[in-house]
């Protein structure tokens, strides 16, 4: 299986021809856009668009900087469907982070799945099995695991810290790779307040010992270095050296870069 990684958390899989993408990012300075003028600070990432034709698109979550419509139609082909977390439902509040999100896929019209955690589907030559993940605010999350020419990929989104790395292995054998957030963010939102001084996000460490724990023979790092936000979001300093000195595990992508498991 090819990896191509395009940025902030999203990533192009390709296996005999075929491709699938997660969690793709297009236009990365609208993810804050609802702060108005105060978003024109953010450093946003950089991007690289995945490549048309993809046969299916998957999503962690319905966060605006995962789930990006403009980025799913440029990359999936007409009629291909996009998998994503069952929506727990409820008013207000509890739906603001995944609204534009949500009201975004579906002005563009795009062809949407929901799977609960522990369910696949069969699409070309992936096998696609959503896992279980846990939102650093409590919105709607998986993990997936893409499977495809004897190997395995684990896309963990931006999951916080939890308990399912033992079943997960023990369900489906160690990963070849695990794609793993690693900027530990803090996360003080108005719809979420008080805020928490534990991560929003797994850090470099928690990436680290995820990995150890599912036994996976490497980490590409991913989700780290843009949208510091002080008060609002803020990641940790020095991500990556954190990382390497925290596992020999880590291979961390060039934007673009492709490698092959």
């Amino acid at each position: 299986m090819r990896i191509r990684w395009l940025g902030w958390a999203g990533v192009e899989l390709e296996e005999q021809g075929e491709r699938v993408v997660v969690d793709p990012l297009k236009e990365s300075a609208a993810v804050f856009a609802w702060m108005g003028e105060r978003a024109r600070a953010i450093q946003a990432p950089d991007v690289v668009p995945a490549r048309p034709g993809a046969i299916a698109g998957l999503l962690t979550h319905l966060h605006r900087d995962h789930a990006d419509a403009p980025a799913l139609s440029t990359a999936l082909r007409t009629g291909a469907t996009v998998y994503e977390p069952v929506d727990y439902g409820g008013e207000g509040a509890e739906r603001l982070a995944v609204l534009q999100a949500d009201h975004e896929l579906t002005r563009a019209g795009l062809a949407r799945q929901p799977a609960a955690a522990w369910s696949g589907a069969r699409v070309g030559a992936f096998t696609l099995t959503a896992l279980p993940a846990v939102d650093g605010t409590g919105d709607p999350q998986v993990s997936w695991l893409v499977e495809a020419g004897g190997k395995r990929v684990l896309h963990l989104g931006d999951t916080i810290w939890h308990g399912w790395w033992w079943r997960i292995r023990e369900r489906y054998g160690p990963p070849d790779v695990v794609l793993a957030p690693i900027n530990g963010a803090r996360l003080t939102f108005p719809h979420r307040e008080p805020g928490s001084p534990l991560p929003g996000v797994m850090d470099p460490e928690q990436a680290a010992l995820a990995t150890a724990l599912l036994r996976a023979d490497r980490l590409v790092p991913i989700h780290y270095g843009a949208y510091d936000l002080p008060g609002v979001y803020e990641p940790v300093d020095h991500a990556l050296e954190r990382l390497a000195a925290a596992t020999d595990r880590a291979t961390p992508m060039e934007l673009g870069e492709t490698i092959v498991v």
